[in-house]
């Protein structure tokens, strides 16, 4: 029965997320200000955080510049075969704790699915806006 409800669960976040799809580079870069102290998307400069430059189809957990400064937590998660693609990266961004339990990032996640679509779609953007 929990299983039957999480997955339903699942399905409706996904679908809400899904229609939520495209977004605006431009808004997202205002929204990424919120990550800016921890990460980087327009360069390959890790902070406290790994950069997230071409962070789109990237197993999580890889980022060569990081690699010494994953939690366990996020090896495991790409060792299991989690790429960043859309619906993880908004499953992520909603719950990170949630989506890869056991994670060291300290943020609780943004609230509005139009400010998850619009991060996602500044990450994708290349050149950013």
């Amino acid at each position: 029965m929990l299983r039957a409800v999480s997955s339903a669960s699942i399905l409706l976040l996904a679908s809400a997320l899904a229609a939520h799809a495209g977004g605006d580079p431009v808004a997202g870069k205002h929204v990424f200000n919120r990550c800016i102290a921890c990460h980087e998307a327009a360069s390959d400069r890790d902070k406290l955080g790994p950069h997230l430059m071409g962070v789109v189809g990237r197993t999580a957990g890889t980022a060569e510049s990081f690699l010494g400064h994953y939690s366990d937590a996020m090896k495991k998660a790409g060792a299991a075969g989690l790429v960043w693609d859309e619906a993880n990266l908004a499953e992520y961004l909603k719950a990170p704790k949630l989506k890869v339990p056991g994670n060291k990032m300290a943020f609780g996640g943004l609230t509005s699915d139009d400010d998850i679509a619009n991060v996602i779609a500044y990450l994708k953007a290349d050149p950013k806006p």
